[in-house]
């Protein structure tokens, strides 16, 4: 289902960035380092409610190959993403 939601998307990558946007704006981004720390993640408030966030997080697992790690401070919805209590 979110791999449909982000087929017209555009996604672009470099080096610790990926990020999903389309012809008119950026839909979302994520940053993290090498030691698989999310730094930050973003999805545009038009966006939000699509698991563009969660698509973010499993691209960048797949990308880097570990478990991915929230950077703190960590926000009320990055507790909600991560599943934190």
């Amino acid at each position: 289902m979110i791999d449909n939601q982000i087929s017209s998307y555009e996604i672009s990558e470099i080096k610790g960035v990926i990020t999903f946007k389309n012809k008119n704006t950026t839909i979302g981004f994520i940053r993290y380092n090498d030691k698989a720390e999310v730094e930050y993640i973003f999805v545009n408030p038009a966006f939000r409610k699509k698991g563009l966030a969660k698509k973010l997080l499993k691209l960048t697992k797949e990308r880097i190959g570990k478990k991915l790690i929230p950077q703190k401070p960590i926000s009320p919805l990055g507790k909600k993403l991560f599943n934190i209590t």
